[in-house]
């Protein structure tokens, strides 16, 4: 079992012997990780009764993997392993969860055909860039995450938004809201503000090399693949969500 400790959510998988995923749980903490995960056990405990080991990840992996006696593994290699594992040919992967962005570079060792990381970068401790930056905006427009992510593929032209400061995107959207902009607008611009704000503050003029993958929650939102695919300029199929993108 490997159990990712997030800053909004709980994530864990579990494999059996041959590496195939029997099951995988991804929830919302609300900010009480520990209730969470002790429900989460609970189910877990009846289904897999035999189940012998785990592994903890994540920003809470500390606590968690104390309090249980269990090992614990930095995140950028938990993420590169499974991408390494899943989709070996994947040269960049864009990881955004609800607190916290990665860039990971990736080259493969062609004598034990092993995945390599030669580079990552991780985002400041601001939220701008990370799901929260969305579930803010969401919440100021009264809707869902989900319907956030639908109307955001429905406008013709996203609004030009400030994305590196929440506080400015909200000083941007009253002013657009004020002018009659369309909601589908003002949420595709909010996507796109994120995308560049990822672009510029991780990638740092770096070449983001093809084939890229997109993993974390954030991967989720239509608007937000749209936006990295216009602004990598990427062709289909050269933007990689894998099936299990929010347990990588």
């Amino acid at each position: 079992m490997g159990i990712d400790i997030g800053s909004v959510s709980l994530n864990i998988a579990i494999i059996d012997e041959k590496l195939r995923i029997l099951e995988s749980v991804y929830e919302r903490t609300k900010g009480q990780p520990i209730p969470v995960l002790v429900d989460v056990f609970e189910g877990l405990e009846k289904r897999f009764p035999e189940l012998c080991g785990a592994v903890c990840t994540g920003s809470g992996r500390d606590l968690i993997a104390d309090v249980m006696g269990v090992d614990k593994e930095n995140e950028i290699i938990t993420q590169a392993k499974a991408i390494g594992y899943f989709h070996p040919g994947v040269r960049t992967v864009i990881e955004i969860g609800g607190q916290d962005s990665k860039l990971i570079f990736l080259e493969r060792d062609e004598r034990n055909g092993r995945t390599v990381i030669v580079d990552h970068a991780l985002n400041e401790i601001c939220a701008a860039g990370t799901g929260s930056f969305l579930d803010q905006q969401a919440y100021r427009l009264g809707i869902s995450i989900d319907e956030f992510s639908s109307l955001a593929t429905r406008a013709e032209k996203p609004a030009t938004i400030a994305g590196r400061c929440s506080v400015f995107a909200k000083s941007d959207m009253v002013h657009l809201q004020q002018e009659g902009t369309a909601q589908e607008a003002i949420i595709a611009g909010l996507c796109y503000a994120l995308a560049r704000n990822y672009i510029s503050n991780l990638g740092k003029g770096k070449r983001f090399v093809k084939p890229i993958a997109f993993q974390g929650g954030v991967a989720a939102n239509k608007g937000v693949v749209k936006a990295f695919e216009e602004l990598l300029e990427l062709k289909s199929g050269e933007l990689i969500i894998p099936e299990h993108f929010k347990v990588m």
